[in-house]
């Protein structure tokens, strides 16, 4: 690679409540992804576990641990940057995981975490009922990560819905935006793709989203879809099966710049006008 070019990789997964498993599939994908040129490589959000939430704890441990110490061996051997989409990860909270996300860079170091902020807690009748926050803690810190060739702003799966999150990420550097998710089955056909292509459309900033597949034993249905998205809104890439797949394309970070002065979104916010009171005509 030269320049401003890096290849990068979205990796889908259909992990399921076996960790070993899923960990052993994930390595697998990340050494096609490497063949194929990748030197940043995305994992989905709960890769080496989607099981029932009464096994969280079972499965949860600490950063560093045993899986981010094993994926760090291969990010190294391979000499890319691993984005773990994310792992449970220990909480001081009773009962309580984080879902964080990890990058490992190269040398096989953690150059950046980031615990999930928004969780999933939903009640769409006939579709799907669920309380992550039962059963995982809220991070509270929003995270960019300086790669070797761009700034990465870090969010996983329900994040997607809050776009004041990623202009925030957007304002501390980021050029690419994570997305890693496992997205319900039943909103991710109404809301998944227009929702990653919106990120990157009103941030012009790439955006890099590695998703999990399939329906677990369980029943645990995600949509997949994975995608790769420019800073115009176009797909570069995007996943044609319901099963793992490895998504790579090439993505040039002056185009980042280059869209942001066409329409200086990101210059013309007016952040001082949308925190003051809002007049109300007509009530």
């Amino acid at each position: 690679m030269v320049g401003n070019l890096v290849n990068v990789a979205a990796i889908q997964l259909t992990s399921g409540s076996d960790p070993q498993a899923n960990v052993e599939a994930a390595v697998h994908l990340v050494h096609e992804a490497a063949e194929r040129g990748a030197a940043y490589i995305q994992l989905p959000e709960y890769f080496n576990y989607l099981g029932p939430a009464s096994g969280f704890n079972e499965v949860a441990e600490t950063v560093p641990g045993p899986t981010t110490d094993l994926m760090a061996a291969i990010a190294k051997s391979r000499g890319v940057t691993l984005h773990l989409g994310s792992l449970l990860e220990t909480s001081p909270e009773r009962d309580k995981s984080f879902n964080t996300s990890v990058v490992i860079d190269s040398k096989g170091r953690i150059v950046a975490t980031y615990r999930k902020v928004h969780l999933f807690d939903v009640d769409v009748p006939g579709a799907i009922v669920h309380r992550e926050s039962d059963v995982i803690a809220a991070g509270a810190e929003l995270v960019v990560a300086s790669l070797p060739k761009f700034r990465l702003g870090l969010s996983v799966c329900f994040d997607v819905r809050f776009p004041e999150m990623y202009q925030a990420l957007v304002a501390n550097g980021a050029q690419v935006l994570a997305i890693p998710a496992a997205f319900n089955a039943s909103t991710g056909r109404a809301h998944w793709e227009v929702l990653v292509r919106s990120r990157a459309i009103e941030n012009h900033a790439y955006v890099v989203a590695a998703a999990q597949a399939g329906t677990t034993a369980e029943g645990i249905a995600t949509f997949g879809h994975s995608l790769i998205v420019d800073p115009w809104g176009g797909v570069l890439a995007e996943a044609r099966s319901k099963g793992p797949e490895v998504l790579v394309a090439t993505i040039d970070i002056d185009e980042v710049a280059r869209r942001r002065a066409q329409i200086a979104v990101v210059d013309f916010r007016r952040p001082e006008v949308y925190g003051s009171p809002v007049r109300v005509f007509g009530d």
